[in-house]
């Protein structure tokens, strides 16, 4: 697992989910994880994005294929995706996704 290459992927909608009515919306929880990973993470880097569910990038194939997942399976969005691999979902939980970077090496200041 090479470090540089982490992704982190947070799907959501402008609509906040109906489970999730009281939580910040999903462009916010991906501001407020990218400012906590800088935070904890400051030599260290990684890419944070935001994908619409409902209006996934054309041409990435893969993140269609998994907006429509979020959408078919009913998961509570923010869905926090690691390198492909589910972290969080609805409120993320920091602790979780700090210990998956600490996987791809990331170490703390």
């Amino acid at each position: 697992m090479e470090k540089n290459n982490v992704e982190i992927c947070v799907y959501g909608a402008e609509i906040i989910c109906a489970s999730c009515v009281n939580l910040p919306s999903s462009k916010d929880t991906q501001e407020w994880l990218e400012a906590a990973l800088s935070r904890k993470y400051p030599n260290e880097s990684f890419n944070i994005r935001y994908i619409d569910i409902y209006n996934p990038p054309v041409d990435e194939k893969e993140k269609q294929e998994f907006s429509q997942k979020v959408i078919d399976e009913d998961l509570f969005y923010p869905v926090i995706l690691i390198n492909n691999e589910i972290v969080g979902e609805g409120n993320p939980k920091l602790k979780r996704i700090f210990e998956e970077l600490e996987k791809y090496g990331f170490v703390s200041a």
